[in-house]
């Protein structure tokens, strides 16, 4: 599925400056959907394609790091996003594969609580001892904005909590909002004043919370409904519908539209229901949230990538509107693929302005028949980028010739041909080492939050230095410092002494990486942070791995999770001569850490194990997620490195190979019995 992976490389670069603008400087050069649609564009394909995802997607992490114009507070539980569904068949997939995760059967109950997703901003807030002490943003997931005082003043924040039974500490979660009726009287003010108006009440919502003045916030008509909770001194209750009711006990607004089902007909019913009276809730919403109730459950499903098994958006339907094309656009990403972004005539589409659609490929393009000059129609689905269903009208164009030479350096740009003759649907160009696109995008990606996190050395930097010859492969970035008498940055737009002095402490600081944050940054194609994890947990150090995948791909193959495309591309990268070069001197450079165990102290941690037959007290996924949490390294087949081969019935080939090699076998109630303290 290539095709998904240049519609990454087209969607990333558009969102980089819109974060600084937004999170940072709260200044949004694009409105909030439309930075949302981009957003989900790439969430969706996370789900659907995990292979093929770039490191540095923003939905690897969560919203943006703090702009620094507030505190910070660390979450000591992370504020994540939820995956999306976007029919009701996705919908009972979620409810098929949580089932599944969990080995129950059809007769088994599995209740479900189901609430509207609001449209605003989200904000956690702290009590001790029943009293507030502390608020903020989502941020990045990990660490957000201090907004304490901007959120003592919101009515619906309780400065002590009501009721009784509430935990000693207690972090509660919900969204700070607007609503309509509120948000056209604050835009005639704006209007009255000369000022601009606000273009929808999440942006005006998110910028009134943000305001260094808390007497500004405190003359917005902010509310705040509650929906979840992290970090608390003893659980809030057994089951999510019931810790909903203790939140309202406690003092807290919580949606009057929450209810349970037991079945994904339910969900969806209720989802029919909150659509057809949308218009009348007098705030925003953009779909409802489905969670398992058990919060055991819950727990035991835990979480994938970036956000929990227990949890799914379903988002509206698709809204569909007819344009001009004006243009088509090539993009070469990291990895050298040429995507076509299509450049539309402006046109409103359920409340966003929409300018932009993907074409993903190619043969999308010949399938289409779409050219420059064409009325064509497009379709906005669950608030993602739009995408161009079909020609309309004919604009008597010339057809687009898609290139077979790269925008940028002019190498040939080739449709590679895998070992059974099936042609790549992705173009890419073949000058991986020295096509300046391809450079440029992965020094940026290498200095980002996924990668080395290097703080000050953003996209903009990255230009800069690049453009003049400063920073041409990661390694240069840590010998600035030691150029810096030619290269005299404190004198450059941008660069002030103390700006130069804390980019060189940034720098200074990712001289030591860990191995797990090192492979990500390497930038290899499949890699992405999952398999990455992998490769850390299993080999422990880069010496180990490095040794071992130079050798050839076998051991990597054992891994459960890493498939041959993640595995060929790493042993391409580590033995072709430019990269490996390139990897040398940054080497020289910077320390690798070794990867440390989950739990040191776990009777499996650094140990290798296999799953075989047919599992009765567990499914796979949850004994493979259960081991990895425990430290376990957990492998797809028995080799000579194999520690325990944990065999359920039917267990064949992998219980005689492991029997042979001497592996200890054991049942699951044996591994149980290992396992549980």
């Amino acid at each position: 599925m290539a095709d998904k992976q240049a519609t990454y490389d087209a969607l990333i670069a558009q969102i980089k400056a819109a974060d600084r603008a937004y999170y940072q400087d709260d200044s949004p050069e694009l409105t909030d959907a439309q930075y949302d649609a981009i957003r989900m564009e790439l969430r969706a394909m996370e789900d659907i394609y995990p292979e093929l995802v770039r490191d540095d997607s923003p939905n690897q992490t969560v919203g943006a790091k703090p702009s620094g114009r507030f505190g910070k507070i660390p979450h000591r539980v992370p504020m994540l996003s939820l995956d999306n569904a976007f029919s009701d068949e996705d919908v009972r997939e979620w409810t098929a594969r949580a089932r599944r995760f969990l080995g129950l059967s059809e007769a088994e109950e599995m209740a479900f609580t189901s609430e509207p997703k609001i449209d605003g901003l989200s904000a956690a807030l702290r009590y001790e001892n029943g009293i507030f002490v502390e608020g903020a943003t989502r941020g990045d997931g990990a660490v957000g904005e201090d907004v304490t005082r901007n959120l003592r003043t919101l009515a619906d924040v309780p400065k002590t909590l009501s009721g009784k039974g509430w935990p000693e500490v207690l972090e509660v979660r919900g969204e700070v909002y607007i609503e309509h009726s509120a948000f056209d009287v604050m835009n005639d003010a704006q209007e009255a004043k000369g000022d601009k108006r606000y273009m929808n009440p999440r942006n005006a919502a998110a910028g009134s919370l943000r305001q260094i003045d808390p007497a500004i916030t405190a003359s917005r008509p902010l509310r705040f409904f509650a929906y979840a909770w992290g970090d608390v001194s003893e659980p809030v209750s057994d089951t999510q519908f019931g810790a909903i009711e203790k939140l309202s006990a406690w003092g807290f607004q919580t949606n009057t539209l929450t209810d349970r089902f037991v079945n994904a007909d339910g969900l969806i019913a209720h989802y029919r229901r909150i659509e057809a009276g949308r218009a009348d809730l007098g705030y925003d919403i953009d779909g409802v949230v489905y969670k398992v109730d058990r919060l055991d459950w819950q727990s035991r499903l835990g979480f994938a990538g970036r956000a929990p098994r227990w949890a799914i958006a379903h988002k509206f339907p698709a809204e569909k509107a007819i344009t001009k094309l004006l243009s088509i656009d090539i993009n070469v990403g990291r990895t050298g693929a040429l995507a076509p972004l299509s450049h539309l005539k402006s046109i409103n589409v359920g409340g966003v302005l929409v300018s932009k659609a993907t074409l993903h490929n190619e043969d999308e393009i010949e399938r289409l028949g779409v050219k420059p000059g064409d009325m064509v129609r497009i379709q906005r689905a669950g608030d993602v980028i739009p995408q161009i269903l079909e020609v309309t009208e004919d604009g008597g164009g010339a057809p687009f010739d898609f290139p077979t030479q790269c925008p940028s350096c002019g190498s040939d740009a080739i449709r590679a041909v895998d070992e059974k003759g099936k042609r790549d649907v992705i173009r890419r160009c073949v000058n991986t080492v020295a096509c300046p696109a391809q450079a440029k995008e992965y020094l940026i990606y290498f200095a980002s939050r996924p990668a080395f996190d290097i703080d000050g050395l953003g996209e903009k930097q990255i230009e800069q230095f690049f453009e003049r010859g400063d920073v041409r492969e990661p390694a240069d970035i840590f010998t600035l410092k030691d150029r810096n008498d030619a290269l005299k940055l404190e004198a450059r737009d941008g660069f002030g002494e103390k700006s130069t002095q804390a980019l060189f402490d940034a720098i200074e600081i990712r001289r030591k990486v860990g191995l797990a944050r090192f492979i990500r940054s390497l930038g290899v194609r499949h890699i992405g942070q999952g398999n990455a994890n992998l490769l850390a947990r299993h080999y422990g150090s880069w010496l180990a791995l490095d040794s071992s995948v130079r050798a050839g791909t076998g051991d990597m193959l054992t891994i459960d999770g890493i498939g041959e495309a993640a595995a060929n591309s790493l042993h391409e990268f580590l033995t072709a001569e430019p990269s490996h070069k390139a990897l040398v001197r940054l080497l020289g450079q910077v320390t690798v850490e070794d990867e440390v165990a989950v739990e040191t102290d776990s009777p499996v941690a650094g140990k290798t194990v296999v799953f075989t037959g047919k599992l009765e007290r567990f499914s796979r996924d949850e004994a493979k997620v259960r081991a990895q949490s425990l430290g376990a390294k957990v492998a797809g087949s028995v080799s000579a490195k194999t520690y325990y081969l944990v065999a359920g019935p039917g267990a064949g080939s992998k219980l005689k190979k492991a029997e042979s090699l001497g592996v200890t076998v054991m049942t699951e109630d044996e591994w149980l019995a290992l396992i549980t303290p």
